[in-house]
């Protein structure tokens, strides 16, 4: 008998692939590097830097205090359901049933549970590149294949009509779309989702996970999938959270909407993996979603700011090129002038990872290469972070490029 099969460790083969992603080992690589005494600024990280709402924070105590620290029904509270449903009428107009949410401990279990409870072996999921480093790791682990569709800059990282019939096959399963996206910062217009939800119908076999996580930080006017597309709602998943709007990534309360027979599948797969989200988190969430909303666009209005002055000092170095995305608080610029190009400390820049690389090591500045995203030649950069960090980070990025020669 072989070794690997008296292993009783080994890693099983859905997983013998996946790894931390690159994104956190560049974050906890940074970490390091501050704790070991570097001056390293880190702008890897999705993460807001505004605190949770007081009123959040009071709610959770008071939950705590209250005795509110048991299990929850696995589906959610139900206060909680019905605060989400009210608050997607009162943002994008329609109104689910009840039945027809369920609370998870963060949007990515949400995306996890529809993928493990609906993926047959071999079965496909149509996602664009760029796209997030998580997506392409939870089909393979259910089961499934990514069927990666790429997009440009040109095209605003949008997939068009075309490409998704072209990327359709009897085995596809759903279309995963992530609008505002990560990293692109690319929203859909409501004409651009109409296009492709004309593509669809042709499709009945072909469902939609909408990520809709970063709704609330856009630039531009947001509409929602299935406010264009009433009539697929019986084919879609809705995905959204607390966590980027409302500052609360450490809470881990996400939720989806989607017609009652998936919402049952998922709270079977739920309840088999960590059953229901933290009963003080959901309590917090409910706070969020029924307090006042003005505090969203006081900080979607900085968000935008914030983009503004970074994008502005990219394009200034003369070999960075970025465009304006349009929601979330990523930029997506291309560093492909900067290849070719040798760093102070003799580097030689062929790659996105080269130059992520070089200037972690000359300049302490943290970024993610493109390729952790499936698309090489540009890099993420997180704006969610203090001003006075994205200043000196500029700076230091402008004079990393001046130095290359």
């Amino acid at each position: 008998m072989s070794e690997q099969l008296t292993d009783p460790l080994r890693r099983a083969a859905r997983i013998a692939s996946v790894e931390l992603s690159e994104i956190l080992q560049i974050s906890e690589a940074a970490a390091a590097m501050k704790k070991a005494g570097h001056d390293v600024i880190s702008l890897g990280t999705g993460e807001p830097d505004f605190p949770t709402p007081p009123v959040v924070i009071d709610a959770a105590y008071r939950a705590a205090q209250g005795g509110e620290t048991t299990y929850t029904a696995t589906v959610g509270t139900l206060a909680l359901r019905q605060a989400i449903a009210a608050d997607c009428e009162r943002v994008n107009g329609y109104k689910p049933e009840v039945g027809e949410v369920i609370v998870c401990t963060g949007a990515k279990q949400v995306i996890f549970n529809a993928l493990f409870a609906t993926l047959e072996p071999g079965d496909e999921v149509i996602l664009g590149a760029p796209y997030w480093t998580s997506y392409p790791d939870i089909i393979g682990v259910c089961g499934g294949k990514p069927v990666v569709v790429p997009t440009t800059a040109d095209s605003g990282f949008a997939i068009t009509p075309d490409q998704l019939r072209a990327a359709i096959t009897p085995r596809t399963r759903w279309l995963l779309l992530n609008s505002p996206g990560n990293p692109s910062g690319a929203v859909y217009s409501a004409a651009q989702l109409r296009a492709l939800a004309e593509v669809l119908l042709d499709f009945p076999h072909v469902g939609v996970i909408a990520d809709e996580i970063y709704q609330h930080i856009c630039y531009v006017p947001f509409t929602s999938f299935r406010v264009v597309a009433p009539d697929m709602a019986n084919r879609m998943l809705i995905v959204n959270g607390v966590s980027k709007s409302y500052a609360m990534t450490g809470w881990r309360i996400g939720w989806g909407i989607a017609p009652r027979r998936l919402i049952d599948a998922m709270v079977a797969v739920q309840g088999q993996i960590t059953s229901g989200a933290s009963s003080v988190s959901q309590a917090a969430a409910l706070a969020a979603l029924t307090g006042d909303q003005q505090m969203l666009a006081e900080r979607n209005d900085d968000f935008r700011a914030r983009r503004d002055m970074v994008r502005d000092a990219l394009n200034q170095t003369g070999m960075i090129r970025s465009g304006s995305a349009d929601g979330a608080f990523y930029l997506f610029p291309d560093c492909t002038a900067t290849f070719g190009k040798t760093a102070p400390d003799g580097t030689r820049i062929e790659k996105d990872a080269d130059f992520c690389q070089a200037l972690l090591k000359s300049e302490g500045v943290a970024l993610v290469p493109g390729r952790a995203f499936g698309v090489p030649g540009h890099f993420r950069l997180s704006y969610a972070y203090s001003r006075a960090s994205l200043t000196e980070a500029c700076k230091r990025i402008a004079r990393f490029c001046q130095s290359l020669t």
